[in-house]
C-alpha cells in the first residue's frame, strides 16, 4: 500500500508574507480555521477507512505551521497526538517557511509526535525569493535544513518553476543546490497563476508570462529525473486537483495529471535516444511509411502507459520523428529504464 496523508489545512495561518503567487484560500479550498475539534472529528473519521497506519500521516498543510500563534499550534498538535501515540497514524508531517525553524519549535514539534518537516524554499536564487515576496533567503534554507535533519526529522524541501524573474537554468542550479541538502523528499510545483494574486496583476498588466504546460513538463520532467539519479523521492508534481484551483485558475501549467506527463516526457527522451542510436533515420518525417524502422520498446509493466503516453502521444512523436514503435513490459526492468529490441 501506498503512502497516504491526511491532510489539515491550516489556511495562510502565520505567514508574515503575502507571497506574488499565494492564495491559499484557492489553494486550500477553504478560508476556515482550523480547530482542535475539527482536527479530531477529521481523525476520527479517517480512522479505519483502508488507510494502512504504518503508511499514514497526519499533515498540516497549507500555512506556516512554526509561525502561527504557538499556543494555537500546540492545541493542534494536542489534539493529533492521541490519534499518533494509539497507533492509528504513523506520525505527524507539517509545513512551514525556512525562517520559521529553530532548535525550541523542532523541541515541541518532536514531543507531540512530529516526524517530518517540509520547508517551502521555491528557489535557492536570492533575485527569486526577493522578487516573489518570500521574505527569506537561500541561507534561511540551508540552517533550517541542516538543523531539522540533526534533530532527526524527516526533511522534505518544496521548490516551484516558472517564478517571477524565474528561468530554466536557475531551476536546474535550485535542484542542486536542493540536492546538497539530501532531503528525504521534494516537491515540484509548476507556477500556477491565481486570481487575487500579485502574479494576476502582473500577468494583465504585462509584466509576467507564465510557462505552458509544455515548457513546464519538459523541465519538470528534468528535475524529477534528476532527483531521481540522487535517489532523492519526489512525492508531488504539480497541485492537487480539487478544492477552488480550477475555479481560481488564471493561467499557467495546470493539468490534473501533471505528474504523469513529466514521467512520460522522460520515457520520450530516454527512448528517443536509444532508438537513434539504434536505429538512426534521417529527415525525420520525411521517411516514407516502408522505411521507418519498427522496433519494440521495453520497460516495466507498470509504465507501459507512461511509455505509451496519453492518448499515445509519445508513440506518435516517435512515429513522425521515424520510428514505428511497439511498448511491452519486462518485469525485470526498473522505473524509467528501457530496453530497445
Amino acid at each position: 500500500m501506498s503512502h497516504s496523508n491526511i491532510s489539515l489545512f491550516v489556511p495562510h495561518a502565520g505567514c508574515p508574507h503575502q507571497c506574488s503567487f499565494c492564495n491559499q484560500k484557492t489553494i486550500s479550498g477553504s478560508s476556515e480555521i482550523l480547530t482542535p475539534e475539527k482536527v479530531k472529528c477529521v481523525l476520527s473519521d479517517a480512522v479505519g477507512h483502508g488507510n494502512d497506519p504504518a503508511q499514514t500521516e497526519i499533515a498540516f498543510f497549507g500555512g506556516s505551521f512554526t509561525a502561527i500563534e504557538r499556543c494555537y499550534m500546540v492545541s493542534l498538535l494536542e489534539a493529533a497526538k492521541p490519534f499518533v501515540d494509539r497507533g492509528f497514524f504513523s506520525g505527524i508531517r507539517i509545513s512551514t517557511r525556512p525562517d520559521a525553524i529553530d532548535s525550541e519549535v523542532l523541541d515541541i514539534l518532536k514531543a507531540y509526535g512530529v516526524t517530518a518537516i517540509e520547508l517551502g524554499a521555491q528557489s535557492m536564487d536570492d533575485g527569486v525569493l526577493l522578487a516573489n515576496h518570500r521574505g527569506h533567503t537561500k541561507r534561511h534554507i540551508q540552517d533550517a535544513s541542516v538543523l531539522i535533519k540533526k534533530q532527526g526529522f524527516s526533511l522534505g524541501l518544496q521548490m516551484m518553476t516558472g517564478l517571477y524573474t524565474d528561468t530554466p537554468e536557475k531551476a536546474m542550479k535550485t535542484c542542486e543546490e536542493i540536492i546538497k541538502l539530501r532531503p528525504d523528499t521534494v516537491r515540484i510545483y509548476p507556477t500556477i497563476v491565481l486570481e487575487g494574486t500579485e502574479l494576476f496583476n502582473l500577468l494583465r498588466n504585462g509584466g509576467y508570462s507564465p510557462q505552458s504546460t509544455e515548457e513546464a513538463v519538459e523541465l519538470c520532467s528534468q528535475l524529477l529525473e534528476r532527483f531521481n539519479e540522487e535517489n532523492i523521492r519526489v512525492i508531488r508534481l504539480g497541485l492537487h486537483s480539487g478544492g477552488n484551483v480550477e475555479e481560481g485558475y488564471a493561467a499557467g501549467p495546470y493539468h490534473p495529471a501533471f505528474g504523469e506527463l513529466c514521467e512520460s516526457a522522460i520515457y520520450l527522451r530516454k527512448a528517443k535516444k536509444l532508438l537513434s542510436e539504434k536505429y538512426p533515420v534521417n529527415n525525420g518525417n520525411l521517411c516514407s511509411l516502408s522505411a521507418k524502422p519498427k522496433a519494440t520498446v521495453f520497460v516495466n509493466p507498470k509504465e507501459i502507459s507512461k511509455m505509451t503516453g496519453q492518448k499515445s502521444s509519445n508513440k506518435i512523436k516517435l512515429y513522425h520523428d521515424g520510428w514505428d514503435i511497439a511498448v511491452k513490459g519486462m518485469n525485470t526492468l526498473k522505473k524509467y529504464e528501457i530496453i530497445i529490441d
